[in-house]
């Protein structure tokens, strides 16, 4: 490919709606182009990157026995409706009447369509277990698109689906594909991808993991422990807490006049945030009813392990006088039966605590629960945080990072297979649903992140393994005989080896043209102008400016083969 043929332009700034810097590079360098909210049109050196990252990802699948299937993009609501999906998620499923009047979807993942294809065709055990997979386009009508192809409306998706006749088998085949999965991402040059346990949220089944690309910009909080390798999203993060139980005291009620938030409350009072008990008010989505969650005052509550406990969607409350509650003086006693009261693990075990006394300037000193409050039932909905203890090895090592999560795996059981009626025979001829996994990888996603976590001021640095070309040829000065006779001859020879070379042969300036390639990011570069053929060589240098040689311009095809098989090899010899 010679760049005076390539479409699409190279920028020295980006528009001010790119957010991150991915965004802002992949836009200056030509790769997308915005078509609307959370839409991208893709240019060549884009698709490139994104057909290796398929290619790895066939590759892999192909290896642990998955066979390539494809689904429709839309499909008839009657089949989300099968599996009770059609009406319990949100606007972000796209739905609309085709001519006929006739229900349809935009499909944002495809368990429904898997089962379609599968329930007809292994009604027998014999056909047990296989695993079917597509790489698609799919629509998710996205409430807050960002950072380009980081969080998208339209995405092209790996999505695979596995069927199983026994938990067990399922197990074994989801660590098979665990372990295809870190191949994957070293594969595509991420090394620093790592497997967290995560939410099943709408997908369902009891056991599933987020493959996370670490990086500051990432919108999921991770807790991580480096002493023993404990991961976990925070939104299913155990929160471990040491209690000092104290002196059991008498209940007294104590006036605290405007005294509301912790800080306020146990400065006041002479104790510390952590001999308290705060009151955090939602409400349910669906009737506005009042759940209080008493939580240690020094904690967070996570929401999400709130609404997986008490099964339904909720949101922060703007506590107001009608509610039957004092903002500011809420505590556990006196309450109103009505309301959800969830106790939160952390305040176990203290003797004395601190919190409101349901009265206006007033709380509570000296509250023993299990003493006070009858029938406590304790439950997990803090927040893991910095420094916490480790759930696994116990140590004060938790830490909290940021991550971008670029694939997922999901033990689904039997939700989808029963819901839509899909049985099989097994060996004594009797019927059973099949157990589901299923996995999935945003490729343009994937492609944004490596970009994210790999690049400098100038441009992106990309992998050799998934980089839109190997080599990066610059002619300067191509108005020079010498330099043009010599750099069309290397262009020839390096596609003859089967080397993948971009050929810039513009008669620019060498900053323009060592900008353009800043930009385009290819990793290994050949320059061939009048001052390297003045010392008789051509000079091969690395994008990231890890070497830098003089080739003699005779054998410099074959060199620089070399030096992309290398770089290939390195990278490959990680996933082993």
């Amino acid at each position: 490919m010679k760049v005076s043929s390539l479409l699409g332009e190279r920028f020295k700034t980006a528009p001010a709606d790119c957010t991150i810097e991915s965004q802002a590079l992949m836009v200056r360098g030509g790769y997308m182009k915005s078509v609307g909210t959370g839409l991208f049109s893709l240019y060549m050196p884009a698709k490139r990157i994104t057909k290796k990252i398929e290619n790895i990802i066939r590759e892999e699948m192909d290896a642990i026995d998955g066979q390539e299937v494809m689904f429709p993009v839309v499909m008839p609501g009657a089949l989300w409706q099968e599996s009770n999906r059609y009406n319990t998620i949100g606007s972000e499923l796209l739905r609309f009447k085709d001519r006929n009047g006739i229900d349809m979807v935009l499909g944002m993942t495809h368990e429904e369509a898997a089962v379609h294809l599968a329930r007809d065709a292994a009604q027998s055990y014999q056909k047990y277990p296989f695993m079917i997979y597509q790489i698609q386009t799919k629509f998710r009508d996205e409430p807050r698109s960002r950072g380009g192809l980081i969080r998208t409306r339209e995405f092209t998706m790996k999505d695979a689906y596995s069927f199983h006749t026994s938990h067990e088998d399922l197990e074994q085949y989801y660590d098979v594909c665990y372990h295809a999965y870190e191949r994957i991402f070293k594969r595509c040059g991420a090394p620093n991808v790592v497997a967290v346990k995560s939410d099943s949220g709408m997908m369902g089944g009891r056991v599933s993991h987020e493959f996370m690309l670490l990086t500051d910009i990432g919108e999921d909080t991770l807790v991580i422990c480096d002493e023993c390798g404990y991961r976990s999203n925070m939104e299913v993060a155990d929160c471990i807490v040491e209690n000092e139980s104290g002196e059991i005291e008498e209940m007294e009620r104590v006036h605290t006049p405007n005294q509301k938030t912790i800080e306020e409350v146990t400065s006041f009072l002479g104790k510390q945030a952590k001999d308290s008990c705060k009151a955090v008010v939602y409400q349910r989505n669906e009737d506005d009813s009042l759940v209080i969650v008493f939580i240690r005052g020094d904690l967070e509550v996570n929401e999400t392990k709130l609404r997986n406990h008490i099964k339904a969607e909720v949101h922060p409350a703007v506590v107001t006088q009608d509610m039957g509650v004092c903002a500011g003086f809420i505590g556990p006693m006196g309450l109103d039966k009505s309301i959800t009261v969830v106790f939160d693990e952390s305040l176990k075990g203290i003797n004395s605590l601190i919190c409101g006394a349901n009265e206006e300037n007033y709380h509570l000193k000296g509250v023993n629960l299990a003493r006070d409050y009858s029938e406590v039932e304790y439950v997990s909905v803090a927040k893991a945080y910095e420094g916490g203890i480790c759930p696994v090895c116990g140590k004060h090592s938790i830490t909290i990072k940021r991550g971008i999560e670029v694939g997922n795996i999901f033990q689904l059981g039997t939700k989808y297979t029963e819901s839509m009626g899909m049985q099989y025979l097994d060996k004594n001829g009797e019927l059973q649903y099949p157990i589901m996994g299923c996995y999935g990888i945003g490729v343009g996603r994937l492609v944004a992140s490596v970009c994210q976590v790999s690049h400098d001021k100038f441009g992106p640095i990309w992998p050799i393994t998934i980089a839109p070309w190997q080599v990066h040829l610059c002619a300067i000065r191509v108005d020079n005989p010498e330099v043009k006779e010599t750099a069309d001859r290397l262009y020839a020879e390096l596609k003859k080896l089967g080397v993948e070379v971009i050929y810039d042969d513009r008669n620019v300036s060498a900053g323009v043209m060592f900008s353009d390639a800043d930009l385009i990011g290819v990793p290994v570069r050949m320059i061939v102008s009048p001052r390297t053929l003045e010392r008789g060589a051509v000079e091969l240098s690395a994008r990231d400016k890890s070497f830098q040689l003089d080739l003699n311009p005779e054998t410099a095809a074959a060199e620089a083969k070399a030096k992309v098989c290398q770089l290939i090899a390195e990278i490959n010899a990680q996933a082993e």
